[in-house]
């Protein structure tokens, strides 16, 4: 999430984002039951997996991270409403972040009544699901002696290797590696390279198409800009969302600049313009976060917090001069907030900028130097 979720307040009410899981379905709307499951990023205490009930069995969507807690928190949390998790026949995950579609693998290993289909977009997750795939495929000697391994050496060599994938970035760098005691703690039970590998699609979705969910039609509409593959589903006779991460109650979703778009934050931008025209909707129910109304509203002043960013930035161009994507970064965001996911954001703005005449890029090196 954005530098507006890293300013905490304590004199100031929690941000809904923030509140540790309920431990109950909560119905949120007809046929909609809402199951916070916990999680421990920045800025986040939860995410909502929504959960709707037809004649063949339950729908979810977005059933949170591989953990095994998260996935017994979602067992009992269906069970006291009295729904069964091995009915269970489909998963939706509105994009490839391991908080929304982990617990897809913990899904597939249940012995269900029938296969859990899975659907997200057409596009969901490739380049990491590629890159993970020509990981295990690079192995080579050790995959082959894997077969004379114990199980639990299988698992620590698995450990490893789901940790260790790290990739160029567009602004000079590389992608951090992934802390391998977190790995442990999410895969008891499962292979550890699924907790991060995004899951093969049985149903790809395209914009526009329309899908089944709690014996209700939902439209989906493609939402870039969070994620390349970001999904959000609508119904009009309901003026329902599920809006994902795209539009979030208190904080203003992450941008990525890691991204297959040439303007990652124009396309979210013209997705917030997208969204914000569905005068049937009312009532959005995101991944994090409380429902709420008025996505219109909320559309606009996401809109608005990101153009201040940009205003921002132009005055640190002024400040410093042709600069790296990092140099921005440490004047754009707290230190407690440098990283991965700040350096992506700030390199989203600056290609903006770049695109609608604002800054000149220079290529020193593999490194991309901006003056604005």
């Amino acid at each position: 999430m954005s530098d507006e979720a890293s300013a905490a307040d304590t004199s100031k009410p929690q941000k809904s984002e923030r509140r540790t899981p309920s431990g109950e379905a909560e119905e949120v709307a007809p046929g909609i039951l809402r199951i916070m499951l916990p999680i421990e990023l920045p800025g986040l205490g939860h995410v909502n997996c929504y959960a709707l009930e037809d004649e063949r069995g339950i729908a979810l969507i977005d059933p949170g991270l591989a953990d095994g807690v998260s996935h017994q928190v979602l067992t009992d949390c269906l069970a006291d409403a009295g729904l069964d998790i091995t009915r269970v026949h489909t998963a939706v995950a509105t994009h490839s972040h391991f908080d929304h579609f982990g617990g897809i693998a913990r899904l597939r290993k249940l012995d269900t009544a029938q296969p859990v289909a899975v659907y997200a977009h057409a596009t969901f997750g490739k380049v990491w699901r590629d890159a993970y795939d020509e990981l295990l495929a690079g192995q080579g000697e050790d995959s082959a002696s894997l077969e004379t391994r114990s199980d639990e050496e299988v698992h620590d060599y698995l450990l490893e290797l789901a940790g260790s994938l790290r990739r160029d970035t567009p602004w000079g760098t590389k992608t951090d590696g992934f802390p391998v005691e977190l790995i442990r703690s999410w895969s008891d039970g499962i292979n550890p390279i699924d907790t991060l590998r995004p899951p093969d699609v049985t149903h790809p979705v395209h914009d526009g198409d329309t899908i089944m969910l709690g014996g209700r039609p939902w439209t989906a509409m493609h939402t870039p800009g969070h994620a390349d593959d970001h999904l959000c589903l609508w119904n009009g006779e309901l003026g329902v969302m599920f809006g994902g991460d795209h539009l979030l109650p208190n904080i203003t979703p992450h941008i990525s600049g890691f991204s297959a778009y040439e303007d990652p934050l124009g396309e979210f931008f013209a997705s917030l313009e997208r969204v914000g025209l569905l005068d049937e909707v009312n009532l959005a129910l995101p991944a994090h976060g409380d429902p709420f109304g008025d996505p219109s509203g909320r559309s606009a002043a996401i809109a608005d917090h990101h153009h201040g960013r940009l205003d921002r930035i132009r005055e640190i161009g002024d400040e410093i001069g042709n600069q790296p994507v990092d140099e921005y970064m440490k004047l754009l965001f707290r230190e407690r907030s440098w990283g991965m996911m700040a350096a992506s954001e700030t390199y989203a703005h600056l290609e903006w900028l770049r695109l609608h005449s604002s800054a000149k890029r220079t290529d020193e090196g593999s490194t991309p130097h901006y003056r604005l």
